[in-house]
């Protein structure tokens, strides 16, 4: 069985977003044997990677950071979106973080990076913007050997 886990970033610019699919659908689509898919579900890349990876035939494992994850989503869609994948999820492992904090993300995405046999991380090579970012799970999963898939579209900055 492969593990594959995710980063990313919850902007993506509309002109990265068919390089970004397509990496997605490289990494998760197309292989053999089973395949588990491990998401903290954040709006963006999370989710994203998330329906792709169940529409490619993935289990879905979700790692929820905190007691009041959910109360973290500005947008209403994107909150919906969340409540569906998390229904589809095959596992679920919650962490013991009662708010969501820096810390409880940076958890989520170590947890991620430590779990799976490869991490993709839909990420631009900038630093983290606050603790716990994907820039800091890259380098988390770097530091510890993980092999890193980076999907992003060169040239293309985040507002």
């Amino acid at each position: 069985m492969k593990r594959i886990g995710v980063t990313g970033h919850r902007d993506i610019p509309a002109e990265a977003m068919p390089h970004v699919l397509a990496g997605m659908k490289a990494v998760l689509c197309g292989r053999r044997g089973a395949l588990v898919a491990l998401s903290s579900l954040a709006e963006g890349a999370d989710q994203i990677f998330a329906g792709m990876a169940l529409a490619c035939g993935a289990e879905l494992t979700v790692v929820i950071p905190s007691g009041d994850y959910e109360e973290g989503f500005d947008d209403p869609c994107a909150l919906a979106r969340y409540r569906r994948l998390r229904r589809r999820a095959s596992q679920e492992v919650r962490l013991a973080f009662p708010h969501s904090t820096d810390e409880a993300y940076y958890a989520a995405g170590a947890y991620i990076a430590d779990n799976c046999d490869r991490l993709l991380a839909v990420w631009d090579g900038r630093p983290a913007r606050g603790p716990g970012g994907t820039g800091d799970i890259v380098r988390y999963a770097r530091e510890r050997g993980k092999p890193v898939t980076v999907v992003w579209c060169d040239g293309v900055e985040r507002v």
